[in-house]
């Protein structure tokens, strides 16, 4: 009893009130997406059983022409082998198959808020903490993703576990990375932090830390790649490279500038790249902490990629509270 009664167990106490509530509201929003099976999970499901079949899913982009979307496989594998997974387990229904995603889905979306509660608590912010778990879990792009049922909880409660691990246990961060970018790849624009933070961490031998940081990063990502790159390298490379190359897309009518000037392709990244430098320049010269360039770096995403949709809100809005917590630690 008399932990209970030390007054350090109130705040968590409060974020399971607050999970219970999150959990309520929901699990009440399942079933209540207009045209689920016109949203990307539908095709997700649809991915795997096109590999529960032997047909391969990246072939596809290879009759278009990299400019218009057909439903393409633009992930990595990881996550097309869970849904060709639980299909052959037996949920080879779309309904019985989202059903088990839509728990999973949640257990995610809880954990990124229990990982922003105790992030701050161990910094000894926990109300911080409290206010950073409320602003995630109930704020409107969360619940929209809710609706939708995207993916996006998964990689982003990995990647938010990988960037917790960056001070103090680098390797398995850089492992945890390559594990979220293998599930969806939006992450990818961390990538040159990790190689910065490895080289900085480094009292000698950089170089060779370097690479073992990139080997780590790369090793699932690689693993789950490599047979659909023997399987059929062309339609892989292409299908991966299709987010670069496609058409300017938008669910806000908010076109990005490149749009605007009728630029396609590579060169209409150019003003989002441009802002990513200067944001691996600062993280290069000290000048912001981890969260705060990741912070950095999403919100250039999201303000300047060519394609922006719904469920990419989600990729920043932990690193607000997060980055408020590294300013109270004075950086």
């Amino acid at each position: 009893m008399n932990g209970f009664r030390d007054s350090r167990w109130i705040p968590f106490l409060v974020f399971c009130l607050v999970a219970i509530a999150a959990i309520y509201v929901h699990t009440s929003q399942w079933n209540k997406g207009e045209n689920i099976e016109g949203q990307d999970i539908y095709y997700i499901f649809v991915e795997g059983s096109r590999l529960v079949a032997g047909v391969n899913p990246y072939e596809r982009v290879l009759d278009g022409n990299m400019r218009q979307n057909d439903k393409y496989a633009t992930y990595l594998p990881l996550f097309f082998l869970f849904s060709a997974s639980a299909q052959l387990v037996g949920l080879d229904t779309f309904p019985a198959w989202l059903t088990f995603w839509r728990v999973v889905f949640l257990l995610f979306n809880i954990g990124i808020g229990y990982l922003i509660f105790r992030i701050c608590a161990a910094r000894s912010q926990p109300l911080l903490g409290i206010f950073g778990a409320l602003f995630w879990l109930f704020n409107r792009w969360t619940l929209l993703v809710t609706l939708i049922d995207h993916i996006d909880f998964i990689p982003l409660f990995v990647l938010l576990l990988s960037l917790s691990l960056v001070p103090r246990r680098f390797p398995l961060a850089c492992i945890l990375f390559g594990v979220s970018l293998a599930i969806k790849q939006i992450g990818i624009l961390a990538l040159p932090l990790y190689l910065i933070w490895s080289w900085q961490m480094a009292r000698e031998y950089r170089v060779r830390h370097l690479l073992t940081a990139s080997a780590l990063i790369l090793v699932v990502p690689l693993v789950v790649s490599l047979p659909f790159l023997i399987w059929n390298a062309e339609g892989f490379v292409r299908s991966i490279l299709f987010s670069a190359t496609r058409y300017p897309d938008d669910h806000f009518d908010a076109p990005s500038l490149d749009a605007l000037f009728g630029v396609y392709g590579i060169p209409a990244k150019i003003p989002m790249l441009l802002l990513l430098s200067l944001t691996y320049g600062m993280a290069s010269l000290h000048r912001v902490p981890v969260y705060a360039s990741l912070l950095l770096v999403m919100s250039a995403f999201f303000g300047f990629n060519s394609v922006l949709f719904r469920q990419y809100v989600v990729w920043f809005i932990p690193f607000i509270p997060l980055t408020m917590l590294e300013a109270r630690d004075g950086h």
